[in-house]
């Protein structure tokens, strides 16, 4: 089984398009657990009402808002996950339809997949949370369209490349790097901590993550033309904390470190977690 741990925070309206595009996937073979950072009791109850109108069983994990900590909100999901194999989304990228089924074509021991995604314009992120457009199990067309409008960045989501070669990159490579769409054994994800909870606010935790892998002497595959979703539009996080964030992963690059400073073995037991299960 696969375990899809999704992230979100105050923005149910954008969860929404990714739950139905989950429960429409054609690979029924996983979980959905939404780590909550912190929302507010609209927007869980938002979660909840969509699940069930939808069929869709989820776990919830939510813990006490106290600012951006998308590396604890991580671990704690995946520390309520039951599959072997984690694929981290983000609660405002909606997946193909086919999307669990890739990842389970790229899945490989020794390997991790770095997803690939395509923005949205504003304007058909609008429409798409308003209820009024779909965009997972769209055709050519409608994509070619958006594209020209400029409401879609590339087509790369209609393209499907099998596994090759190509995809393996065995030298760290920081460009590119999506946890927003992100597939990790478990085995791997506790090998390495999980995400290092040390970093603070928005910014490179993924990178930092990635390289950890690396040293582990886990390898990326990319996942483009395969993985990818469709990225909704939203204002830019404050960039406060990225300098520093980015210096710390550059000073690790010199190094060989593999665990996480604060990381997955220490969310597995903080006592002030929300879990419940929604079927």
């Amino acid at each position: 089984m696969i375990s899809i741990v999704i992230t979100t925070y105050n923005r149910s309206e954008a969860l929404l398009p990714v739950l139905a595009a989950l429960a429409d996937q054609n690979d029924q073979g996983f979980e959905v657990i939404v780590a909550d950072d912190g929302s507010t009791e609209f927007h869980q109850n938002a979660i909840q009402a969509a699940a069930a109108r939808l069929g869709l069983p989820l776990t919830h994990v939510w813990h006490p808002d106290v600012g951006f900590t998308a590396s604890r909100v991580r671990n704690l999901g995946v520390a309520s996950a039951a599959g072997a194999y984690v694929v981290l989304l983000d609660g405002d990228c909606v997946p193909e339809i086919d999307f669990v089924r890739r990842h389970r074509r790229l899945m490989e021991p020794g390997c991790f997949v770095n997803g690939s995604r395509v923005l949205l314009s504003q304007r058909l992120t609008q429409a798409v949370v308003a209820g009024e457009v779909q965009v997972h199990g769209r055709s050519a067309a409608f994509w070619l369209r958006a594209c020209l409008r400029g409401d879609a960045s590339k087509l790369t989501g209609l393209l499907r490349l099998p596994d090759f070669s190509g995809r393996r990159h065995a030298a760290f490579q920081w460009k590119g790097i999506r946890s927003c769409n992100m597939g990790v054994w478990r085995q791997d994800y506790e090998a390495v901590d999980g995400f290092d909870e040390s970093f603070v606010g928005w910014g490179h935790e993924d990178a930092d993550f990635v390289l950890r892998l690396h040293n582990a002497g886990v390898q990326r595959k990319n996942g483009f033309c395969a993985t990818e979703v469709f990225h909704l539009w939203h204002a830019q996080a404050s960039r406060a904390e990225e300098s520093k964030n980015a210096a710390t992963v550059r000073e690790r690059m010199r190094t060989a470190q593999v665990l996480s400073t604060v990381g997955y073995r220490e969310s597995k037991s903080v006592h002030d977690a929300v879990i419940r299960t929604w079927r």
